[in-house]
């Protein structure tokens, strides 16, 4: 990608800048955060956003800006963790179905089916009641539930393409089913991969915060997004930026990356661009 291309998608630049900057801060969170997050002073409890606590601090004196850049990193590995594992299973099952057909394919729709009866939510509770609460499970809950995001994702793709004449050569010529979906096929729907990847990763995010809000997700000591509103709602009326600052950081976030899919999406789907640009990306 190049300036060019940033200027034809303007949507594309702002998202991704913002979501470079939120990764950033959490990646920053890694080896050093403003004060330490188990840190507690009851002296200093509720101070009002200052030089000293850029965004205040929490009912227990924490640093407020230290737990969002705590709490956005965990929200981030969540769902990054859970896209992987959609992608990671459910891209091979999309192209299985489409080159095999037939049982395999009805095999692959009927998992899709099951799957999307019981959203992330419901697979939570079902393992939290199993194993218990904690991050893991709820990386394991909404990677389950990407797993047919992507199935269905590779396999419309990967339909799409079986027609045209390269894939019709590569049959000729003796290639396997298997050759096929790896050199011919996946290479050609990896943007559409990319692009999916990127919205389920805000939904993600979105699911965590979700879910550590109603007790299922991330546990103290640790912290997210989700569990800081948690904490906070009681104290709404009284304090209402400790829900506000988490709130909007994840509203942001989301935000940032619906924004970045949507310029992905126009920017590698050549069908959406506009004359003139065809040789922009790359």
């Amino acid at each position: 990608m190049n300036a060019q291309l940033f200027r034809a998608h303007p949507g594309l630049a702002i998202g991704l800048a913002l979501t470079v900057i939120f990764a950033l801060l959490a990646l920053l969170s890694v080896v050093w955060t403003p004060f330490p997050i188990a840190e507690i002073s009851v002296a200093r409890r509720f101070a009002t956003p200052g030089p000293d606590h850029w965004l205040g601090t929490d009912q227990l004196g924490r640093d407020m800006l230290s737990l969002i850049m705590f709490g956005t990193r965990t929200s981030f590995t969540v769902g990054a963790i859970a896209v992987l594992i959609g992608a990671g299973v459910g891209v091979p099952l999309g192209l299985a179905a489409a080159i095999y057909g037939g049982q395999v394919e009805w095999l692959v729709l009927r998992f899709s089916d099951l799957a999307f009866a019981f959203p992330a939510v419901v697979i939570a509770i079902l393992i939290a009641a199993l194993m218990g609460p904690g991050a893991g499970n709820a990386i394991i809950a909404i990677g389950i539930f990407n797993i047919p995001v992507f199935a269905q994702v590779a396999r419309g793709g990967a339909i799409a393409l079986s027609t045209l004449d390269f894939i019709a050569a590569a049959r000729l010529a003796g290639l396997s089913k298997p050759g096929i979906a790896m050199r011919h096929l996946l290479p050609n729907i990896t943007s559409l991969i990319i692009v999916q990847g990127t919205i389920q990763l805000s939904l993600g995010i979105l699911a965590e915060a979700g879910l550590s809000y109603i007790g299922l997700g991330t546990q103290p000591p640790e912290t997210s997004l989700g569990l800081m509103l948690r904490d906070a709602q009681s104290l709404f009326l009284i304090h209402p930026w400790l829900s506000v600052a988490p709130g909007l950081a994840i509203v942001l976030i989301v935000i940032a990356l619906n924004i970045a899919g949507d310029g992905l999406r126009d920017a590698l789907d050549p069908r959406l661009r506009r004359p003139g640009l065809a040789n922009v990306a790359g």
